[in-house]
């Protein structure tokens, strides 16, 4: 990575008001000092004579001075949560946890420049303490969030880990964050993580807006086109199987994604977090694709 030059930035909004005291650039819920006037109150209950409205007070019924009242701006808290199992550590052009922690990189430049905290949580079969950073205002944020994810390193569930999968890991995150305002980014494959504990970790975040980033390479989701021997390696396990691949196999695997797209899908749709495809572009990470998922609804 190049510390000197700025990362992308995206362009995000919420969807509804967010509760906070720093200024900055989000709708509030609180009443005070802002410029979007929302209502009329007594001069005694806010005294603040720079904000009189003499032609409010003058059409008061009980001849009160009235002051205009607003919803000020404030900041709000972007967090990554990032899967570092092994089957991130994969990728035909590049590895699926280097575009995460190029997303990252930018995540925390488009805070910044929005004066906004970004902060970063990761998971395997368990929460990743080393790797957390609590949200914080900075501009070397971004930096700093992208290196640590960058130093990641893989590791596999110990055989007595009882058959923990990814799911426990970020069930353990998402414990965290619960009843706290903030913009989630789940960035994973989702392998090993069925729609029920998605559901249960969409429930617990049930007061963040969620942006599910689904991290497919495309040598997962479509099978080499020529016939012949092939090795596959599951890359959670030192499993390894040679298969032969042709059409019937090649049609088992196609289908086999998609049922499990349909799955994560269906899942997310219940609870409106439609899925940003983080692999998508040949480059890696596309800020522009991921503004339009925030302003069109779509990536």
């Amino acid at each position: 990575m190049n510390a000197s030059a700025d990362p992308d930035e995206f362009f995000y909004r919420w969807p509804q008001r967010f509760a906070g005291h720093r200024p900055g650039a989000h709708h509030g819920i609180a009443l005070g000092s802002g410029q979007q006037a929302v209502a009329h109150r007594r001069l005694f209950d806010h005294p603040d004579p720079r904000r009189l409205d003499l032609r409010a007070s003058l059409r008061a019924p009980h001849g009160d001075w009235l002051v205009r009242v607003a919803r000020p701006h404030v900041a709000s808290a972007l967090v990554a949560i990032v899967d570092v199992s092994p089957s991130m550590h994969f990728g035909a052009r590049r590895h699926k946890i280097e575009v995460a922690a190029q997303f990252v990189r930018a995540m925390g430049w488009s805070a910044f420049r929005n004066g906004d905290a970004a902060g970063l949580m990761a998971f395997d079969h368990e929460e990743r303490e080393e790797l957390h950073c609590p949200p914080r205002h900075g501009r070397g944020v971004s930096w700093a969030l992208a290196q640590a994810l960058a130093g990641a390193r893989a590791r596999r569930a110990p055989g007595h880990a009882g058959g923990r999968s990814p799911a426990r890991g970020l069930i353990d995150c998402a414990r965290r964050l619960a009843g706290r305002q903030a913009l989630v980014f789940i960035v994973s494959d989702f392998h090993g993580l069925d729609a029920t504990a998605l559901r249960s970790v969409l429930d617990t975040l049930d007061a963040a807006v969620v942006v599910p980033m689904l991290a497919w390479d495309s040598a997962e989701t479509h099978p080499p086109e020529r016939d012949g021997l092939l090795l596959l390696a599951d890359s959670e396990s030192p499993r390894r199987a040679q298969v032969w691949m042709n059409a019937k196999l090649r049609a088992s695997w196609r289908a086999a994604v998609a049922a499990r797209r349909a799955e994560l899908d269906g899942a997310l749709a219940e609870r409106a977090c439609p899925v940003f495809e983080l692999c998508a572009a040949p480059g890696g990470f596309d800020a522009q694709a991921l503004t339009r998922y925030f302003y069109e609804g779509q990536a």
